[in-house]
């Protein structure tokens, strides 16, 4: 088996160390410094730009699968990017399957609502809408007889993929009863069920790829503060806070969401490492992240 990954970072890589002799593993990059990281995971780096157009048709029968894992341009309502892919892949008939990561931001704001999968999309801001934009062409693209399986990732956390310096500075957090409802995903685990997809996924099928936890956002940092023994963040009323962070961190602010985690367990059989950031910072402080 072939497998191309295209946006092969952090979890590109998990991926690749996982399917370690089970395939052969191929990375479209655009940076000739990242070569050698590639190969000494065992991935072959195939020179390519999603920006450009011209030289990504090498790609078009190079694997039986792709992880997409690039994210979009950081500007406008849509995903080029994706588009480019899409062409490319789509002058040859070899890749069958496809997994791509896309976000849970695409739900938009739910009130703190618990989401299942069939709750339809709202993306309420630009970034949210390019991920969207590179769904829909993701799932025409799956039409033609491909199998396509969409994870929709919320926060993603690792080792060294804490937000410590926002719990380094004691930003303030907001006071439990108006905080907003928010949802976690190991990187470990993304890759696991990101593997668990391209094997099991239905066709065409959107899935959210989130754990157990269901904190609020205020007690997520008090999880990373814990976790770097350092002083708990201090809570403040919702309109102080918001009046304080980055426009970045307000979008994230606005939206309260529950995502519900049952199609991964019940579809894909898929039992997480990590079922809670309480447990995955613990197990991380162990030495218990994967990549070690």
């Amino acid at each position: 088996m072939r497998i191309l990954i295209v946006g092969c970072g952090d979890v590109g890589l998990r991926c690749a160390r996982l399917l370690a002799g089970r395939a052969r593993i191929y990375a479209l990059t655009h940076s000739p410094e990242r070569h050698a990281e590639l190969r000494a995971a065992g991935v072959t780096p195939i020179p390519g730009d999603l920006d450009e157009q011209r030289g990504l048709a090498r790609i078009a029968r190079l694997a039986d699968c792709v992880l997409h894992f690039a994210p979009p341009h950081g500007e406008g309502e849509t995903d080029p990017r994706t588009r480019r892919l899409l062409a490319a892949l789509g002058r040859g008939s070899l890749a069958q399957s496809l997994v791509y990561i896309s976000t849970s931001g695409v739900y938009g704001d739910c009130g703190g609502a618990v989401v299942e999968e069939s709750r339809p999309a709202h993306p309420d801001n630009a970034r949210a809408r390019r991920r969207a934009d590179a769904e829909r062409r993701l799932r025409r693209f799956g039409k033609a007889g491909r199998r396509v399986s969409i994870l929709r990732a919320p926060g993603i956390y690792a080792q060294d993929r804490f937000p410590a310096e926002r719990v380094k500075k004691a930003l303030p957090a907001i006071i439990a009863a108006e905080d907003v409802h928010t949802n976690h995903i190991h990187a470990e685990d993304l890759a696991r069920l990101a593997l668990a997809a391209l094997f099991r996924g239905r066709p065409q099928r959107v899935y959210n790829a989130v754990d157990d936890s269901g904190l609020k956002m205020g007690d997520w940092f008090d999880v990373v503060a814990d976790h770097l023994s350092l002083p708990r963040p201090p809570r403040l009323p919702r309109a102080e806070v918001m009046a304080a962070v980055t426009p970045a961190m307000r979008t994230f602010l606005t939206e309260s969401r529950r995502l519900s985690n049952r199609r991964i367990k019940r579809e894909l059989r898929f039992r997480l490492r990590y079922p809670t950031v309480r447990e995955g910072a613990q197990r991380t402080a162990c030495g218990g992240d994967a990549r070690r």
